[in-house]
């Protein structure tokens, strides 16, 4: 079996209990890009466990089994059972969701989302992208599914030093696909949409977030319009925004098909809010949902900069007693980074703010305590007091 020298450094992060081992912990490879290999300790090469191995990213591990435990192809196939059957327990409100979450699913870098009748799939790894064909096989045969799509687009893929491509890998998938979520029904191109083609993860937080929304709602960085779609039928008039005239497009097919009005506007957010802003408009319930600020650590500070200058202007925007649902979704901003930032626009904002719940990514999506990379989505509900 090929095999892994880890450092003392990289045997004592295993320890800690987090799946990945940095290039700079590698000690000996006798391996290629893309082996299931065999991790053995510098002191006396004892084993450590199985992981997948790049050559190329600076990940060179992701473990999948530890101790004398073999990783191999029927353990791949027991994982995929395991969180496929975990996903049917939810119960989840939804024909489209999460079915595997990478490592929080102990399967890593590995992405599949059920979208009605049609799979979407990620490889983010050399590893897992060697092991496609088995986890398209398992699929087939745990899920009959009409077709599987492999998004393989992601940035990350450079980095492992693959292809990026989008393919169908079974059956047939059409242009676009019909999926309802609690109780709306949106059109999704699998293809070219954002992610695999929805943003799943907020789900629960819209269906939370519409026992709150009351009056005049703005929804910024509406996407498909999910927030829009679930808070506007209980909002007497909705605005959505999004900078993507195709997007907006999306938004208004949306909303004429569920029967929700939403007066949907192709915009920049930042300009949009300053301008709400000089003309003395006011909401009772905000959504501020904007794409990742920080992609790595150096966009941090800029990001930082861009929650805070938001929720300044949607604070001051919103009526005494109103609801702000703020989101990040920044991996690199973790939740008390954005907490103090939101403290800090309400403090500009001359306002008080009490925090009526504090959520994240769905039950779909879920955090492996020790692997803080897989917690990303902060969503606070809060309520302005004056």
């Amino acid at each position: 079996m090929p095999s892994v020298v880890i450092s003392a450094r990289g045997e004592e992060r295993l320890h800690g209990g987090h799946p990945w081992i940095y290039r700079a912990d590698v000690a000996d490879v006798q391996a290629s890009g893309g082996d299931i290999v065999q991790v053995r300790s510098r002191r006396g090469g004892r084993p450590l466990g199985s992981a997948l191995f790049s050559d190329r990213s600076q990940i060179s591990l992701r473990m999948l089994a530890y101790g004398d435990h073999v990783a191999d192809e029927t353990l791949v196939r027991r994982r995929l059972d395991a969180a496929i059957r975990f996903r049917a327990s939810l119960e989840i409100d939804a024909t489209a969701y999460r079915l595997v979450h990478g490592e929080a699913d102990l399967l890593p870098s590995l992405i599949v989302d059920r979208y009605g009748e049609h799979l979407v799939v990620q490889a983010l790894s050399q590893g897992m992208d060697r092991l496609l064909p088995v986890v398209v096989s398992t699929l087939e045969e745990l899920l009959h599914p009409k077709g599987i799509l492999a998004r393989n687009d992601p940035r990350a893929r450079q980095l492992e030093g693959l292809e990026q491509r989008v393919e169908v890998l079974a059956g047939d998938v059409p242009e676009t696909v019909m999926v309802t979520e609690v109780g709306i029904d949106y059109d999704v191109d699998l293809r070219r949409g954002q992610k695999t083609g929805l943003f799943l993860d907020q789900r629960e937080n819209r269906a939370a977030a519409a026992a709150y929304a009351r009056g005049r709602l703005l929804d910024c960085f509406s996407y498909n319009g999910g927030f829009a779609l679930v808070l506007g039928r209980r909002s007497q008039e909705t605005i959505a925004i999004d900078v993507s005239e195709d997007a907006v497009a999306r938004v208004r097919r949306n909303a004429a098909r569920n029967g929700v009005a939403v007066d949907a506007r192709v915009g920049n957010v930042f300009d949009e809010l300053r301008g709400f802003e000089r003309t003395a408009e006011r909401f009772d319930t905000i959504v501020l949902d904007p794409p990742a600020f920080a992609k790595n650590k150096a966009a941090v500070s800029g990001a930082l900069a861009g929650y805070k200058e938001i929720n300044l202007r949607a604070l001051k925007l919103l009526n005494p007693g109103g609801t702000l649902v703020t989101c990040s979704c920044s991996y690199n901003v973790n939740e008390a980074m954005f907490a103090e930032i939101v403290y800090d626009a309400a403090v500009d904002a001359q306002t008080h703010v009490t925090v009526v719940e504090k959520r994240m990514q769905g039950r779909d999506h879920p955090v492996m305590l020790g692997v803080p990379e897989t917690y990303y989505l902060k969503c606070f509900i809060l309520r302005k007091l004056a």
